[in-house]
């Protein structure tokens, strides 16, 4: 039985777990954790719009670029990850891939699981994949759910990453994450998304943004920041 530690990413598309959690997958993965990605669609449909401007792509090859790009960015930032192909707008899953989900919960046993907000008006897909994650997390606890054999899971904690637009999405990040140290590493995943290069400047600013409200929080030097809220309580010995 191994004792490193794990992290579980739970994303709809491709550039969700780079813009919104690159730099936590990077940091977790240089310090020892097995991160794993599960991407729910490769985002042919609604996040590959360089791709379908071009004019002649079909959907089998815009898929197949796209999964060659989050196989790349998972590379990048030190992770493994397994696509669903549920497909997006909209996002579908099916009875077999919560079956599935479920297994890498209790597979993984991860310290955390990052994942998108609760609400999202302009992406219905994003809160889908949160459903679809507390879901799975949930069903793995119950030991009646294939009983039998080694049961250790723990239920982790989750942290919501940040969406889009924070303000529309009803998004209180109470948790900001320094990743001064693998900036330059989510940066270069950035650019693996050449579908959406038109982000890479905009999750700059964020990133910047954040980590400015996190050396005003914690009076230490940050330059680039990542936002999460926590959905669970903290359960702690004492609050110093």
């Amino acid at each position: 039985m191994t004792t490193q530690k794990t992290g579980l990413v739970v994303t709809a598309h491709p550039g969700d777990f780079v813009w919104r959690a690159g730099g936590a997958i990077a940091l977790h993965a240089k310090r020892g954790y097995r991160i794993k990605i599960v991407c729910l669609s490769f985002g042919e449909r609604g996040e590959s719009q360089f791709a379908w401007k071009k004019g002649g792509q079909t959907l089998e090859e815009v898929k197949a670029a796209r999964r060659g790009e989050a196989e790349k960015a998972a590379a990048v930032l030190g992770a493994e990850i397994e696509s669903f192909d549920a497909g997006d707008y909209p996002l579908r899953v099916t009875p077999e891939m919560l079956d599935r989900l479920i297994d890498i919960y209790r597979e993984l046993n991860p310290s955390f699981v990052l994942t998108h907000s609760l609400e999202d008006p302009y992406n219905v897909d994003h809160p889908e994949a949160t459903r679809f994650a507390q879901e799975a997390r949930i069903i793995a606890q119950a030991m009646g759910h294939k009983p039998g054999g080694d049961y250790s899971y723990n239920a982790p904690p989750v942290f919501l990453f940040e969406p889009h637009q924070p303000e529309m999405c009803n998004f209180k990040p109470n948790v900001i994450l320094n990743i001064d140290e693998v900036w330059e590493q989510k940066y270069e995943a950035f650019q693996v998304l050449a579908a959406q290069k038109h982000l890479w400047e905009y999750y700059t600013r964020v990133a910047l943004q954040r980590g400015m409200q996190g050396g005003r929080n914690s009076g230490k030097a940050m330059t680039y920041g990542e936002a999460y809220q926590r959905l669970f309580p903290m359960v702690l010995e004492e609050l110093a």
